[in-house]
Formats: C-alpha cells, sequence, structure tokens
C-alpha cells in the first residue's frame, strides 16, 4: 500500500471567508465518503458519472479511496468529520503525462470555492509527478464545473461530441493562472476577517466588573468607544457587568454572535472555544496567555486550539494577545486593554508583541499619527501577518501598513504578497533580532556569510518592505508616508532661519544618500527676491532668523514648484517668543497648496515638540525635533520610490537547461548516500552545473602522480592540481591547490605535496588553468526558514575576509541578477575601473539565473560554492574554476521554505 503523504495537509480559506481542511484521500475515507454520495443531489449524481446511481458499491468505494498518491491521486475537503469535496486525477496510460481529472462537491457546499481549492492542489501536485495535462468530461448543463475551469486561469481548449464537453488544459502555471489564484486568495482571506474588523456583535467571555483587571478593562474600552453593534459580556458569577446584562455562557446569549473576545484562564480556553462553535461565533479573539509562549504543555494546548478552531471554520487572533481595534466610525472598535485610543487615519498595524503594542498606541497618539485597524497578532497561532497584509491591500481605510515582527511563520509567502502589496501601499517594518547569527553550522563561504538577518534584509528588499532600525525611525517614516508623496528622487531642498541647523541637515542628508543641488541662478534670482539681502539661497537656503511667515510662504511656493528638487525640508528655530504658529500655519498652508506635488517636511528644533497648526483634519506636515531623523525617514522613503520605479522582473526561460540529467545525476549520488548525504563528488558536479549552461574547465581525476602527469599532458597547457577530500573544506587554507603548473616535474611534484596536505586524500583533481578575469563568488545556502538564499560577491580566498557579497532569496528575477551584480563595491572592477580591463557583466548576470534555476530544480541542494568564478572580457563569458555541492536526501512533496500555495497554509510549516 502506498504510504500517506501527510506532508500535503493544508488549512484553505473558502472564498467565505470559511476555513476547512484539504488533505489527500485515506483508505479510511471509504464512509465519510458514501455519505457524501447520499448527500449530493440526482442531478451533482448524474453530473460526476452521467448516469443515474443511487449507491456506491464496496468495489467503487474501494477504488476511490485507495490512491497510490502518483499515477492515481485524489483530494478531499473536509468539515469537522465530513467530506464535503473531493477531486481527483487518473494518469491516462502508464507512459502518458496526462491524466483525466473529476469532481464532486456536496450541494450543500457549493459556490464556496471548493471545487477551485482542489484543481489548484491538484495541478500543484500533478506538476511534481511529471502530469503536464488535465483533461475533463464534463456535461453541457453543469454549469459550475465549467465556471471553475474557466476562472482557473489555464488555457483551456473544449471540444463537444456526443453531448459532453471535452476539457483540455496544460498544468503548467501561467501568469493568468497565478494572477487567478492571488486574486481568489485575496478576496477570501478578507472575507474571513471582516467579522473580525466589522462585527455587528460581540460577546467578552470573561467580562470582569474589576475595572483594573485585563478582561474589565478591554470591556470599558468597547463600551467607552461606543462600539456600534451588540455587546454581549459573558460571566457565570456575575448578572451584570459595568450596567449590561451578562449571560452565565456564550450559548445563553439569545442574538446570534460575530465575534468572541476570549480571556479566561487557558485552562478553560478549549472548552470556550468549543462553545464558540456550537454558538456559530465567527471568529475569536484569544487574550489568554500560557500557550507556545511557554513551550512544552503550551505548545500542545494551543495546537488542539488551533484545531478546533481551524475544524469549525472559524479564525482565531492570538493566543496571547492584547486585542483589536478598528476607528472606523461605522464600528468604533476598541477591543483592547490598552489605556490610549489613537486619533483615527490611514495607518493600519501588527504587533507581534502585546507589551509592546500598548506603547506603540501610546506613541502613535503622541505624535498624532492616524490609525486605521491595530492588531496584536500574539501566537499568531491563526491570523497571522501575512492574512492581515491581504485584507490591508484593498482596504480603502488604510494607506500606509506597520508590521512589528518577531518571527516570520511563513516567509515565502511574505514575500510573494508583501511584494505585490508594496506597490500600492508602502510597508515599513521593525525586525527585532538583528544580531542573531544563523546557527547553521557552515561549511562553505557561503554558509559562513549568510545569516538571519542577512535572510530578512534579502527578503525586505526584494519585497519592497522599508525596514526601520527602530521604533523611533518606525514612526518617523510613517509620518512621512502617511500625509506626503514618496519622492520622486534624491534632490533635497533645505529652507531654515539659522545656518547651524541647516549645516547639520546637509549632512545627515548626504550620510543617508541624498544630495542638495546647488540652485540654478533663475531659482536663486526667484528665491532672493523674496527674502532679506543677507539670505543664503544657494541650498541650503538661509533665510536668517528674522524670516517672517511671509518670507516661509513665499520661499515655499517657488521650491515646491521647481523642477530642480524631489522634496523640501525645513528647518526652523524659534528665535522669539512669537511667530512659530505663524511660520508652521505658512508651512501647512504650502503643503495644501502643492498636496501631491513634492514631499514636504519640516523640523521644529523645541522642546515642546511640533507646533499643532502643522497639522489639520485633512493635512499634516510630518515634523522632526532633530535634523538626522528627518533625513533618515526622507532617506528610506526615497529608497522605496526607487524600489517603485524598478521594474518588476521576471523569471527568465534558459536555453540549455536539462533538469532531468541534473535529478539522475542526484538521485543516483543519494542512492549510495546515508540519510545526511554528503557533497558531490567533482564529476558529479561537472556534470550537475553543465546539465544547467555553466561553464567549467576541462579536468579529469587521478588517483596516482603518473595519472596526473598523464592527464596534464591530455589537457595540454598549464594546468592546476586540487586535492579530493571530505576534511579540506576550503582546500587553499591546508595548501591543497597548485596552481599554473607545466611541464612532468612540476605536475608530479604538486600532486604530492597536495595529497599530502591532509590524511584523507582521495587523489586530486587535474583541471584546465583558466588566466585572467576577475574572481567572483556565486553561491547558495539553505535557511531552514527562508528557503534557498543565493550569494554574489567578490571571490577567491579573502571572501569571508572581505565580506563585499549580496545576497538575495530564490527565485530569481532578471531584475535581482543584475541587482545582485551591481550592488557590491567590487562592482566597479567589471566595469574596467582605473583601467582594469572590463568583465563580461551580462554572462555574468546570466550564471547566477542558471544557479536559481539549478536550485530550482534541485531541492536536495544544501550548500553550494562557485568559488572563484572567473569573469572574461566581455563576450567571453564566465568560467566556474572551483565547485562544490552539498546534497541530501528530500522526501516531502511539499517544502513550506520552497513552496507556497495562495489561501493554503500548509499544517506543518
Amino acid at each position: 500500500m502506498a504510504e500517506y503523504p501527510a506532508d500535503l495537509e493544508f488549512d484553505v480559506v473558502l472564498k467565505d471567508g470559511a476555513t476547512a481542511r484539504l488533505r489527500p484521500v485515506r483508505p479510511t475515507d471509504a464512509d465519510a465518503l458514501d455519505r457524501l454520495f447520499h448527500r449530493l443531489s440526482a442531478k451533482a449524481v448524474y453530473q460526476r458519472f452521467f448516469r443515474a446511481k443511487t449507491r456506491l458499491s464496496p468495489e467503487e468505494l474501494e477504488y476511490f479511496t485507495n490512491v497510490d498518491y502518483a499515477e492515481r491521486m485524489a483530494f478531499v475537503v473536509t468539515h469537522e468529520e465530513d467530506i464535503i469535496g473531493i477531486g481527483r486525477y487518473d494518469r491516462t496510460g502508464p507512459d502518458s503525462q496526462v491524466a483525466e481529472v473529476a469532481f464532486a462537491v456536496d450541494d450543500e457546499h457549493q459556490g464556496r470555492g471548493i471545487g477551485t481549492q482542489l484543481l489548484q492542489h491538484l495541478t500543484f501536485y500533478a506538476r511534481s509527478q511529471g502530469i503536464t495535462g488535465f483533461n475533463a468530461f464534463v456535461l453541457p448543463d453543469n454549469y459550475p464545473m465549467m465556471r471553475v475551469f474557466r476562472n482557473s486561469g489555464f488555457k483551456l481548449e473544449r471540444q463537444i461530441e456526443d453531448g459532453v464537453y471535452l476539457v483540455e488544459f496544460p498544468t503548467e502555471e501561467t501568469t493568468e493562472s497565478f494572477e487567478a489564484e492571488e486574486a481568489r486568495e485575496q478576496m477570501a482571506v478578507a472575507a474571513s476577517l471582516l467579522p473580525i474588523f466589522y462585527p455587528r456583535s460581540i460577546a467578552v467571555i470573561g467580562a470582569s466588573r474589576d475595572g483594573a483587571s485585563i478582561p474589565g478593562r478591554l470591556f470599558h474600552n468597547l463600551l467607552k468607544e461606543n462600539f456600534a453593534g451588540a455587546l454581549f459580556p459573558v460571566n457565570p458569577s456575575a448578572p451584570v457587568v459595568n450596567a449590561v446584562r451578562a449571560y452565565p455562557s456564550v450559548l445563553d446569549i439569545p442574538d446570534p454572535v460575530d465575534l468572541a473576545f476570549i480571556v479566561v484562564p487557558k485552562q478553560h480556553v478549549l472548552a470556550t472555544v468549543a462553545e464558540c462553535a456550537e454558538k456559530g461565533v465567527r471568529a475569536v479573539i484569544v487574550i489568554s496567555a500560557g500557550f507556545s509562549e511557554i513551550g512544552g504543555e503550551g505548545e500542545e494546548l494551543e495546537a488542539e486550539l488551533l484545531q478546533l478552531v481551524r475544524t469549525t471554520g472559524m479564525r482565531m487572533v492570538g493566543p496571547n494577545c492584547m486585542g483589536i481595534l478598528n476607528t472606523d466610525l461605522a464600528v468604533r472598535l476598541n477591543g483592547t486593554f490598552a489605556p490610549v485610543y489613537p486619533p483615527a487615519g490611514n495607518v493600519a498595524m501588527s504587533s507581534q508583541s502585546g507589551a509592546l503594542g500598548i506603547a506603540i498606541l501610546d506613541y502613535a497618539h503622541d505624535l498624532n499619527i492616524g490609525i486605521s485597524t491595530f492588531v496584536s497578532v500574539g501566537n499568531k497561532a491563526d491570523i497571522s501577518g501575512n492574512d492581515l497584509l491581504l485584507y490591508w491591500e484593498n482596504d480603502p481605510a488604510t494607506d500606509v501598513i506597520l508590521l512589528y515582527l518577531e518571527s516570520f511563520g511563513n516567509p515565502r509567502r511574505f514575500a510573494r504578497i508583501a511584494r505585490r502589496i508594496a506597490r500600492k501601499k508602502p510597508i515599513v517594518a521593525v525586525k527585532s533580532g538583528r544580531t542573531a547569527a544563523g546557527t547553521r553550522a557552515a561549511s562553505s563561504h557561503t554558509g559562513a556569510l549568510a545569516s538571519l538577518d542577512i535572510a530578512v534584509d534579502a527578503l525586505f528588499h526584494q519585497a519592497g518592505v522599508i525596514r526601520t532600525d527602530d521604533l523611533d525611525e518606525l514612526f518617523d517614516v510613517t509620518a512621512l508616508l502617511a500625509d506626503q508623496p514618496v519622492p520622486e528622487g534624491r534632490r533635497v531642498a533645505v529652507l531654515t532661519n539659522a545656518g547651524g541647523p541647516g549645516i547639520l541637515l546637509a549632512d545627515a542628508l548626504e550620510s543617508a544618500g541624498l544630495t542638495l543641488p546647488e540652485f540654478s541662478p533663475t531659482l536663486q534670482g526667484k528665491l532672493q527676491g523674496h527674502l532679506n539681502a543677507e539670505a543664503s539661497v544657494r541650498n541650503p537656503v538661509d533665510m536668517v532668523a528674522s524670516a517672517s511667515a511671509a518670507e516661509y510662504t513665499a520661499s515655499l511656493a517657488e521650491l515646491m514648484t521647481s523642477d530642480e528638487v524631489d522634496a523640501v525640508v525645513v528647518v526652523h528655530i524659534p528665535a522669539a517668543p512669537t511667530g512659530t504658529a505663524e511660520i508652521a500655519g505658512a508651512i501647512r498652508a504650502a503643503s495644501i497648496v502643492d498636496a501631491g506635488r513634492k514631499t514636504l517636511l519640516s523640523v521644529f528644533m523645541r522642546s515642546q515638540g511640533p507646533p499643532p497648526e502643522l497639522h489639520s483634519d485633512q493635512h499634516r506636515v510630518p515634523s522632526y525635533r532633530f535634523p538626522e531623523a528627518a533625513a533618515r525617514a526622507l532617506a528610506r522613503a526615497a529608497t522605496y520610490g526607487e524600489w517603485l520605479k524598478m521594474p518588476v522582473g521576471s523569471i527568465p526561460e534558459l536555453e540549455g537547461v536539462d533538469a532531468d540529467a541534473a535529478r539522475r545525476i542526484v538521485d543516483e549520488f543519494l542512492a549510495g548516500a546515508g540519510p545526511e548525504g554528503g557533497w558531490l563528488p567533482p564529476d558529479a558536479v561537472e556534470a550537475v552545473l553543465r546539465s544547467h549552461g555553466l561553464s567549467l574547465p576541462r579536468s579529469r581525476v587521478a588517483s596516482t602522480s603518473d595519472e596526473a602527469v598523464a592527464m596534464a599532458a591530455e589537457l595540454g597547457g598549464p594546468v592546476v592540481l586540487k586535492v579530493i577530500s571530505d576534511s579540506a573544506l576550503h582546500k587553499s587554507d591546508v595548501g591543497g591547490v597548485a596552481l599554473d603548473l607545466q611541464g612532468e616535474a612540476e605536475v608530479r611534484r604538486a600532486y604530492e605535496a597536495v595529497t599530502s596536505a591532509v590524511g584523507d586524500a582521495g587523489g586530486a583533481l587535474v583541471q584546465e588553468f583558466i588566466g585572467g578575469g576577475h574572481e567572483v563568488i556565486i553561491g547558495m545556502t539553505e535557511d531552514p526558514s527562508f528557503g534557498p538564499l543565493i550569494l554574489f560577491g567578490l571571490g577567491g580566498v579573502f571572501v569571508e575576509l572581505i565580506g563585499d557579497v549580496s545576497f538575495r532569496i530564490h527565485p530569481l528575477t532578471d531584475v535581482d541578477a543584475a541587482e545582485m551584480v551591481g550592488e557590491v563595491k567590487a562592482s566597479k572592477l567589471l566595469d574596467g575601473y582605473r583601467g582594469e580591463p572590463p568583465g563580461d557583466v551580462p554572462a555574468l548576470e546570466q550564471a547566477i539565473l542558471r544557479v536559481s534555476a539549478l536550485v530550482e530544480a534541485m531541492p536536495e541542494m544544501v550548500e553550494m560554492d562557485l568559488n572563484p568564478v572567473k569573469v572574461m572580457l566581455p563576450g567571453d563569458g564566465v568560467r566556474a574554476v572551483d565547485a562544490r555541492i552539498r546534497v541530501r536526501p528530500v522526501s516531502a512533496s511539499f517544502i513550506p521554505s520552497r513552496d507556497d500555495i495562495p489561501a493554503a497554509e500548509h499544517l506543518r510549516s
């Protein structure tokens, strides 16, 4: 009997926002499948089997529930103990690459997207089994099934014969099918969160009359902000809480309940949530602590809680969280126990820390940063930052998204979602743990250079997420982006009434990578016409201390309409007891007049903070106490603006790639290796690289000095000898490499030297010597959470010392490859720096993309170093002079760090 693929179990979000379990069929599903059949209408049975049918025979039930998970496969969707949908494929022949698909969905659950989810997972799995096409026989009146196929995004071909449609389509993912999957995911997840952000009724289970307690403060906050729906306290020991009638149990509430806050001791949480499911509550927010954050028993309890929530179709925030809020006047939901309520605005925020969330809300309140929605995700057992991003993507009340992150649940999914959303709305994030080094035992240059924080930086860069160093900077950047346009470039004008602060700001701006262009004579003349004769107008513009509000207004009008700058920063130091309010009003007025034209910031250097005249209900000018904070915020925004202008990039189809050849080589090696795999031998490394079009010098393996001499003569010209040894991870460090050898005597001496350098020498690699060129490194290492990290940098023996490298998370686009080369400092050498010969940069970028393609084809690859890679003159390509590849067995069909199916949460990730 075929082994059940437990790694293919998922929780999926359906079109109506409810959740369900999707998994492979099991032989034990016969009874549940039989119950599904008897719930199907006669019409549904006829559409599935093309004839009237009143029962499934024992033989049919056995056939449908016993599959080999390869040639024949079936997924089921379950709700609690019932199967509510099944989709299957059967390969049409032993050597066929086509399979026939069929589906059946419970009549009561049709229209919820179940058939679409089944088709999506079947195509994903079929691709891994070498199936390139599906066909299906569909009756003309089976409109739901035809709609599933038509909306899938796959390229369909239809033909009708004998009154039956034959629908054929490839399983290969297309741009259209991927966009359709993403659109369905966004709508489904957003629908699942509506009961949380816009509940019509709320139950607070554990509501307390003690106003100092957490449940007491939470219930008080809901009342205080005048929640727009019905509010039901649940407390078996109190008939009334805060003058509101209480109920002993959620089951005793006579009206429907959309959302329940759970604030009870952890030992009562599961029973309470079970009652919520029985009541029909659509979502729960578990404030209670004592779950996975304490480890051990808490982790087991949280797993049970998640299982209960998902099998009953609810969504959950938490556990161990501080709640949520939504400032929309239509709901006025303050479901937190925080002592402050922020002003309404266009900034949405998620915090993984509850305690920090309270501080964040307090800070937002003091800085007058308006919040649309706030979520404390806690342990994020169910609802994660990825779900919230999908909700905020099309939320009309949200223009800027803030994230405080302590960990990633599914980095691959985050990268996909954030990359799309960041092109619509800026995402600003603080990720704690910047200095924690990776825990991997690195045995390659690439592994030694990689760390957890490098992976986070790569992820954020590729996704367009603005990463800040601390919470201060988070809010500095947010204040800018919430109320000002993203700067079009890095040219900044500084307008000030004091020379010293202007110079400080100029230094800070240039240190942050921004520029202060000297204004043209025309612009200088216009400014001089508005200002005191003693004013300096070159940039910074020093209006002198006596500058009036009218001078600010006139100068800003010139700068905000000038095409010589992209942003304006106004620095003001109160030089008199009065006038500050008028100047602040002039700055705000300039922002209103030229709204959306240029980025405008202010710096008010005074202990009281920014004057209130900078803000109105519709317009806010971001203000900072010191120039350095303004410069950092503007630089982050400018970098984001540059990312927005970059092309999206694509994963190119590369010629000369034979993934099957690489697969055969690796499979053959792993068949004789242990459970941990190992380093591929030189001949296997060469064959694998050549299968993906990566050029290597000619080489031979010699077991004796005589063989080395003969092989060197066969290769002709100078050669290199490298020891073959498992212990010599970096051969040059132990004297295991000899370069530029010519003649029998040199080769013979070199062979003896390199093989005696280690105790486990297995011979030597005799390789053609490649002279000239620039030495670089291309490599990869597998991060257990983020998946494959691909590296490029200055190569050779000094790579770890110099550290001039760039990382990206696989898979790479053509834009990623070009960026990786361009962002290392040594890339200037490839352009012919100071008379050095240039390098073949297009060939180098192509080599990086070929490495990414190899990583995609070989999930078994754990580490790889191509070091050095010689970048030859333009037109002459690149040659990988030395290469090492380590592989290990992979049994799973779905690898969370590499695979991502929209709207599906892998149960083991």
